[in-house]
Order: C-alpha cells, then structure tokens, then sequence
C-alpha cells in the first residue's frame, strides 16, 4: 500500500508543483503504479524533474513512474480533489509501441 498524501506532500516540497493528487495506475507487471497528477507553480518544470526529484526523497515503489500535468485540479464543492474524475481520465496505462 502506498499512501498518496505521502507522495504529494513530497511533490510539494519541489518549488514547480503548485500542487499534486497521486493516483494508481494498471501495471500488468507490478498490478498498480504511481501517476502523478500536477498543476505546475512553473511552466519550465518537466516529467522528469520530478521523477528525479522523488527518487533521493522517497522508496521506489512509492516514486511516480509518470507525471501527467493539468491546468487545474478537478475539485467538489466542498473543494476536495476528485481523484475518482482522475483515475477516469489519467487512470490508464501508457502503451509504449
């Protein structure tokens, strides 16, 4: 089990990420990996920044494999994250061809 607010609190930390929702995506290896969601602080930030920036900071198993930005973060009215809107839209593997 991997607590997301572990690694968005980590995610929070690097000053390009305004603010992160971590979401599992289907692996057929490992059965689930780590996606993060972002809306970045600054448009230079990359993919890879934060990979990098996870990987001194947090086990492999909890590090995103993938970094999908957005503009903003999908919320209710209470102002909540819906992650559930998330994994429907970002929630699927990436096929390499």
């Amino acid at each position: 089990m991997i607590s997301p607010e572990e690694v968005e609190l980590t995610l929070a930390e690097h000053p390009g990420v305004a603010e992160s929702a971590v979401i599992g995506v289907e692996d057929l290896e490992w059965g689930e990996e780590v996606r993060a969601v972002v809306v970045a602080a600054d448009r230079g930030v990359t993919e890879q920044d934060l990979i990098d920036f996870c990987r001194d900071r947090l086990a492999g198993f909890k590090r995103p494999r993938s970094v999908v930005f957005v503009d903003e973060l999908p919320r209710n009215v209470m102002g909540k994250v819906l992650k559930r809107d998330l994994r429907e839209e970002f929630g699927h593997p990436v096929v390499n061809s």
